[in-house]
């Protein structure tokens, strides 16, 4: 399932800005709605990033990855094991969104994947 319940703001692969594309997909939400993991997997990463703010990455193993961005605040820590549907932050509009808002993104082996084609409604 999706991290969060928001419908799709920007998709992967759309234009973000002029040779530039979306690597993941910008979810709508409320401030303090719950992101939740979409697989099993450990916390390796929780800072912030410039134009993603607060950002949390789970690594799921085989080289897969998955990266949440412009959160309120973060559940987890680096190191930290997680379950799929774990709640591990909540959304927010860091980073310099104007709206709250989630930045989704799948990667493996260092590869951004399209998160349309691994998620679905729950």
């Amino acid at each position: 399932p999706w991290p969060n319940q928001g419908r799709v703001r920007y998709r992967y692969g759309q234009v973000k800005a002029a040779d530039m594309r979306w690597k993941g997909v910008v979810l709508r939400g409320n401030t303090g709605d719950p992101v939740h993991t979409i697989y099993q997997g450990q916390v390796v990463f929780t800072d912030w990033v410039k134009g993603f703010g607060l950002v949390i990455a789970i690594d799921h193993g085989h080289g897969y990855m998955s990266i949440y961005g412009h959160n309120h605040s973060l559940l987890k820590r680096v190191g930290e094991k997680v379950e799929a549907g774990e709640p591990i932050s909540l959304v927010g509009q860091s980073g310099g969104q104007s709206e709250a808002s989630l930045y989704f993104e799948i990667r493996h082996k260092g590869r951004a994947l399209n998160p349309e084609q691994w998620c679905r409604a729950s």
